[in-house]
């Protein structure tokens, strides 16, 4: 990224700037973003506008997504004085699909101890499942390893033993739905340093290691879908994407009380509640009427009403999922819900009542420097500023194994590294390779 505010800053300092650009149903925000002298996240620029090219997280017009893109990366660069050139890009949509697999390897020799080249071929074979057509693996977590019959290791590198068994959650999407998105970042004049999927970067922005490690469902209510992922121990156990998200709950307004959507939508921000209980009947809000028709009244209850009915079965669908995980006892510290959908008035409380779990709103400052929790205080920017410390993740990686500027005066492993856990990267990066490769054939 280049400064365009300081021409003197060095390049090590530049090189510590890290973008995040999330796509997403209802709008399309970037976030840029660079460390302070105490290691917090420091934000300094944010742009979005609105996502008229995507839907349910999938782009379905390639142009109006790219002039979105662009109108984000312009309010952004205007903000922060920063040059936007790279960008950590979120990945999310209704093809995103996860499955549990057990893999296996047999070693050759038990007196060398257990590598990490031994862990990597380990998570390779992973790559190779086979897949419904058109889908294609993305990252492959290890959950947990068995050597030699020995259960429940985290790490087992540095032990002896010859047979290594380790329970994998794969996550897999559509390969066209992944190239659509690549397509649109690089059409706006950008590229793509890595895909990161979204649950992850939320979950990095508004979760503390408490909960990772205690057990924690993070629940993320987008425009077009929302994302499920529960945690325990540090690891992801579980993933789903639900077809519903804020804007199912928008054309349930539109439809119920005959108005246009742009008013439903002004009407659920400013007076919807997800519990029509908690709500005064005799309020009344006033519509301006179509052309030369008269003015709609709405009576609040009712439009609570019908913003309950809708959550009460994304919740539903929630729950199930939950349930249906075998870790709904194992939430020690309960939900977390963030994204634009968890502004609804009275959405934890709900959320509490159907689950029976602690529910509180995830805000994205979990990580964030002083000066920056002011700046960022809504919950529709946790992706953004998770994909921003993902960034930063893979840029603190690729310096420790010889790629930061400071390499030289690195020692290097003698082993070929393995990606980070915590990232996309793999399969994406090597996608990301092979489309740049093509495009220059081209």
């Amino acid at each position: 990224m280049k400064d365009n505010t300081n021409t003197t800053e060095n390049i090590d300092t530049q090189s510590e700037i890290v973008v995040g650009l999330d796509i997403g149903t209802t709008k399309i925000t970037v976030i840029v973003g660079k460390k302070d002298q105490y290691g917090k996240l420091e934000i300094l620029g944010t742009g979005k506008s609105v996502s008229n090219g995507v839907s349910r997280g999938v782009v379905a017009n390639i142009d109006k997504t790219v002039d979105s893109i662009k109108i984000a990366v312009e309010d952004a660069e205007k903000e922060s004085g920063i040059t936007i050139d790279e960008v950590y890009v979120g990945i999310a949509g209704q093809h995103i699909k996860s499955l549990q697999h057990r893999g296996e390897m047999v070693r050759d020799d038990i007196d060398e101890e257990i590598t990490n080249l031994d862990l990597d071929k380990l998570d390779s074979n992973m790559f190779k499942l086979v897949t419904i057509p058109g889908e294609e693996v993305i990252h492959v977590i290890p959950q947990e390893y068995t050597v030699d019959g020995e259960d429940f290791i985290q790490d087992p590198k540095g032990m002896a033993g010859v047979h290594i068994e380790a329970n994998f959650h794969i996550i897999t999407a559509k390969s066209a739905a992944v190239k659509n998105i690549i397509r649109c970042v690089t059409k706006a004049g950008l590229k793509p340093r890595d895909l990161i999927l979204e649950p992850f970067a939320s979950a990095e922005a508004v979760l503390d290691n408490d909960e990772l490690q205690e057990g924690v469902c993070l629940v993320d209510i987008g425009g077009g879908t929302t994302d499920i992922a529960i945690f325990l121990d540090g690891i992801i156990r579980h993933t789903a994407v639900i077809p519903f998200g804020g804007n199912v709950i928008t054309k349930d307004i539109k439809q119920g009380i005959q108005i246009l959507e742009k008013q439903a939508e002004m009407l659920k921000i400013k007076f919807g509640s997800a519990m029509s209980s908690s709500t005064k009947e005799n309020v009344i809000v006033s519509i301006p009427g179509l052309r030369t028709n008269d003015p709609k009244e709405v009576s609040v209850k009712n439009l609570s009403a019908v913003i309950e009915s809708r959550m009460k079965e994304i919740i539903d669908l929630v729950n199930y999922q939950i349930k249906s995980s075998g870790y709904f006892d194992k939430l020690m510290t309960g939900i977390v819900i963030t994204g634009g959908g968890s502004q609804l008035r009275n959405l934890p409380q709900l959320f509490s009542y159907i689950t029976g779990k602690e529910v509180r709103i995830g805000l994205p400052n979990e990580h964030l420097g002083k000066g920056s929790k002011d700046l960022i205080k809504s919950p529709i920017y946790a992706t953004g500023v998770g994909l921003v410390q993902k960034g930063f993740e893979n840029v603190d990686w690729e310096k420790v194994v010889g790629g930061g500027p400071d390499s030289n005066n690195l020692e290097l492993p003698e082993e070929p590294p393995i990606t980070p856990k915590s990232g996309i990267g793999g399969k994406l990066k090597q996608m990301l390779e092979d489309w740049f490769s093509d495009e220059e054939i081209n």
